[in-house]
């Protein structure tokens, strides 16, 4: 028989298979020798305690063996003769994975990327870390994969009602993602890892039929009436398709300004912003797994994570996209603003820990900006906040900072501690230059915070400014069956620039799923 078990174990067993099987036997009540194999199908950390304990989910084979499990793969079928062609805008996770989802259902993908492939996009991060210049179409945020390629690759999500996760893990690994993605509890792939899983999907669509071209910036849309037939590119090409997928990220700030100025229907939606905070790993790793004065954490044992939110004056308070064994960078897309984000290689062995600690941002909280900009006001509020962090730093990319204890105490830092972060970063009142709001609930949360994870707010703690690009505060409306814009019939709004995702996995999800409603 095959049985699913649930075990709990000592940290120093966790990885052992025969001690797998000697818990699964006693579990089930047989003897060891009836154990014929195991495999893993779940593995998570409790640290709560002192003593780490690790949880498993196991499937086990008694009296027989389990039968072969294929590694995941990813095919399509051949093209029809005359398929319906999709034209998706961006190529990012919900622009990537609605490619393959059209090859899966006999559709044609034409993607069309304002950055570079994965390959050339690497060499533009060098100007904005070394420099301060940003290649404003090829940078951290722009470029095949979108943000998520060079942002860790976290894909622990909570968007399980929106379509099947499990098979955005098997795609990602068919494409040369670890297996133990499959497994983990809060997964990950790695900055390093993610540019060749990029590249491998890109093939598969090539290789299935598709199109993916990149430097291919879209200017304009091409409108007939109610109906959306395809866009104009900076090149001067008109690109047509039965369906336009808007898969553009939360930072093509020129595709909202172009949708306004269309009149297409757009509506303002909440956000956050706030800073990124970093604290040396060691400080994290002792706080979380509870480990005495001067002691190292276990081998077995990952960069530890954490995860902080409370709610001050009707507003959030929380981390956002927490890097444990990471490094901050700037993810700024044009070159008169400093914009900050995490990312962590795989092996996540920086000595720093760093996440966004922001501040929910309502469509009211921007209406002062409404009268100049109208329903792009959370996208002028934003930018603003990016202007004056550039001022701020002083030039280049250097991003202005203040330690934890005297952004609370309301005072200029005289010198700032070491940091991940390759630009740099120079004392400023980060207190004065955000809005009033933001700082009282901060200061707010970082002092419950401190009381949770004793010394949060101690002296090594370092915040840079700022973290302004959690999600978009635009949303692109769709019905709710079809998923098409309730009045420019053929556009279908998609993933986080669209207001429908919050991150890679979700932002997959809602890729396949617009693919299934275009198909539909």
């Amino acid at each position: 028989m095959i049985e699913t078990i649930d075990l709990i174990l000592p940290l120093e067993a966790s990885e052992d298979e025969a001690a797998w099987k000697a818990a699964a036997a006693k579990k089930l009540g047989v003897p060891a020798s009836r154990v014929k194999g195991v495999r893993l199908l779940k593995h998570s950390l409790d640290a709560r305690q002192r003593a780490v304990k690790v949880q498993l989910r196991l499937e086990v084979g008694v009296d027989e063996p389990l039968a072969f499990e294929a590694a995941p793969t990813w095919s399509a079928p051949a093209l029809p003769s005359q398929p319906k062609t999709v034209v998706i805008v961006g190529c990012g996770p919900a622009g990537m994975f609605a490619a393959l989802r059209c090859l899966e259902l006999g559709m044609k993908p034409i993607v069309l990327e304002r950055g570079k492939d994965a390959s050339a996009r690497r060499f533009d991060l060098a100007p904005i870390l070394r420099q301060g210049t940003v290649i404003e179409d090829s940078n951290y945020c722009f470029g095949e994969g979108g943000a998520g390629t060079f942002s860790d690759g976290k894909l622990y999500t909570r968007a399980t009602k929106r379509g099947p996760v499990a098979r955005v893990y098997e795609i990602l690994v068919a494409h040369g993602a670890p297996q133990r993605i499959l497994t983990d509890a809060h997964p990950h792939i790695g900055s390093n890892l993610l540019p060749n899983v990029v590249k491998a999907m890109r093939g598969s669509i090539l290789e299935a039929g598709g199109e993916v071209r990149f430097q291919t910036k879209v200017v304009d849309f091409l409108i007939d009436g109610d109906r959306l037939r395809g866009v104009v590119t900076a090149a001067g090409d008109e690109i047509a398709g039965d369906a336009v997928i808007l898969a553009t990220g939360h930072s093509a700030r020129d595709i909202y300004r172009l949708l306004a100025e269309k009149k297409v229907l757009l509506e303002r939606k909440p956000f956050a912003v706030g800073v990124r905070i970093e604290h040396p790993q060691p400080f994290i790793d002792a706080q979380q797994y509870h480990l005495k004065k001067d002691e190292e954490r276990h081998e077995l044992l990952p960069a530890a994570r954490y995860a902080v939110a409370t709610k001050i004056d009707d507003r959030g308070v929380h981390s956002f996209c927490m890097c444990p064994g990471g490094f901050i960078v700037p993810a700024s897309t044009e070159n008169d603003e400093v914009v900050v984000n995490g990312m962590s290689l795989a092996r996540r062995d920086s000595p720093f820990a760093n996440s966004g600690l922001v501040v929910t941002v309502e469509p009211e909280d921007t209406d002062s900006f409404s009268k100049e900009h109208g329903i792009l006001s959370g996208i002028a509020y934003q930018k603003a906040l990016e202007v004056a962090a550039k001022q701020a730093g002083g030039g280049g990319q250097v991003a202005p900072g203040q330690r934890v204890a005297d952004f609370i105490q309301g005072r200029i830092s005289a010198d700032l501690p070491k940091t991940s972060y390759f630009p740099g970063g120079k004392p400023a009142p980060l207190h004065e230059i955000m809005p009033k709001g933001i700082v009282e609930r901060m200061r707010t949360g970082l002092k419950l915070f401190d009381r949770k994870i004793r010394g949060y707010a101690g002296k090594e703690a370092l915040l840079l400014g700022f973290e302004t690009r959690t999600s978009s505060p635009v949303r692109i409306p769709r019905e709710d069956e079809t998923l098409e814009h309730p009045e420019l019939h053929g556009l279908y709004p998609c993933g986080e620039g669209a207001g429908y995702a919050g991150g890679i996995v979700s932002a997959a999800l809602d890729g396949r799923r617009v693919a299934e409603a275009v198909a539909g």
